[in-house]
Parts: structure tokens; sequence; C-alpha cells
């Protein structure tokens, strides 16, 4: 099977700790690829809307989000990591995100995230982790992805693994592992379920493209959606 891991900072801190402890049960069976951000993508997204209105090859930073997205798509297991800053997941996460607004529903999902899954890694000091993986999950959902696990772990008094408490630090590593294993045992020859939210933001989206493609065939979102058999009986799940 194959990993894409997409760590939301270059720091080894707490997170990319718990990252290694998740992926200590697929080490043996998976080719597992990282990317580190900011380094893998270094650029943020300036609203440009080429890849949206001429496609995303016309991104000014296509060479990076081209990689990466190659890998996630070849990806049989998805895993995003992000430490809660200010509440909200990295800004290189959420630069990184920015970049495949294309992908969203409304615009040219990729059949293939249907029928993956996802596994969102965050931790704070405090509070904060739920949000930072909301921020995650909200793109991984409109993507299309509909099975989604996520760790969130709020630390107490100090950032630093070493300086945590023994209790605290069995107290993440069990969760860690807990979740490590739901997701080890899974049989990855078989495409993810698709969830009925997700089939109904489908549908939504679908309606939209089908009105836009009859009033202008060569819109590139509605164009798209006609070739993929969308706008007819075919769906992106089985």
């Amino acid at each position: 099977m194959k990993i894409t891991v997409i760590n939301g900072t270059e720091k080894h801190g707490v997170t990319y700790r718990l990252k290694e402890m998740f992926l200590v049960a697929f080490r043996d069976k998976a080719n597992i690829t990282e990317y580190f951000l900011p380094k893998d993508c270094p650029s943020f997204c300036i609203g440009c809307t080429n890849c949206i209105l001429k496609g995303e090859k016309n991104c000014k930073d296509a060479d990076h989000i081209e990689k990466i997205e190659k890998s996630l798509l070849e990806s049989d297991l998805i895993v995003m990591t992000s430490p809660a800053y200010v509440f909200h997941a990295t800004g290189a996460m959420k630069a990184f995100l920015d970049h495949l607004a294309y992908r969203w529903m409304p615009h040219r999902p990729a059949p293939e995230m249907f029928e993956k899954r996802a596994v969102i890694i965050t931790q704070c000091l405090g509070s904060g982790a739920k949000s930072a993986a909301k921020d995650i999950k909200h793109s991984l959902s409109w993507w299309g992805i509909s099975q989604i696990g996520i760790f969130t772990g709020a630390l107490m008094g100090d950032i630093v693994w070493e300086k945590l408490s023994q209790k605290k630090q069995a107290e993440l590593t069990g969760k860690i592992q807990k979740l490590s294993r739901k997701f080890a045992y899974i049989d990855y020859t078989k495409p993810a379920y698709t969830n009925l939210i997700t089939k109904f933001k489908f549908f939504v989206c679908r309606m939209m493209q089908k009105s836009i493609h009859k009033s202008d065939p060569e819109y590139l979102d509605g164009k798209y959606w006609a070739e993929q058999g969308w706008l007819g009986s075919v769906r992106p799940w089985k």
C-alpha cells in the first residue's frame, strides 16, 4: 500500500513524534512518502483563480502542487499533521490547502478521492487542536473523502515531549496507537465508503454544474463534470 504524509511544519516536535508513532504499524507494509511544509510548497496561493478558470497547470506553483497531488491520488491512505497555531492549522498547511481549491467538489474533484481514507493528527498547548483538525477536515471532505480519522492531543504545561509527565506521554501514546491499529487493520484493496453527507454535497454540486454546462458548454468545471459522466448516471463512488 501507499501512504502520503503532509506535515504542516518542518519542526520535529510533538506532532512529528505522534505521527511517527502512528506510522509504526505501517512501516513494514507500506511505501510512505512524506512532504514537509513550507519546504515542499513554499509559496502562498495569491488568489489568481487560474487553476479554476484556466486549469491547474496555469498555477504559478504548479511544479510543487502537481508533484504532491500526484502522490495524494496514488495513495491508499493520506495522513495530514499540524500543530495548532492560534486555534488553527499552520499557515503553511492553509497555504497548501488553498492551492488545491480547484479540487473542491464545486469545481473539479478527483474521482480517486472518493475512495480514499485519511487521518488528521493535531495537538496544541491547551485547547485548539480540534479547531485545527477541523480546518484540515473541511478541505478533505470537500475533496470527496468520507472516512477520516482524527487525533487531537491537548498538552498541559509544556510543548516539549521530554518535559511531559510520564502520565501524559502514556495517554497520548495509547490514544495514537489505538487510531493506528484501527487504520492498520483496514483492507485497503477495497475502496472507502462514501457517506450520505458527501453524496448530498456531490448532488448539490452536480445540479449547479449541470446548469452551468447547459448555459456554457466550454466552462472548464462543467466540461470536466460532463467528461467524467457525472452529469449523467456515473458517480465517483462504487
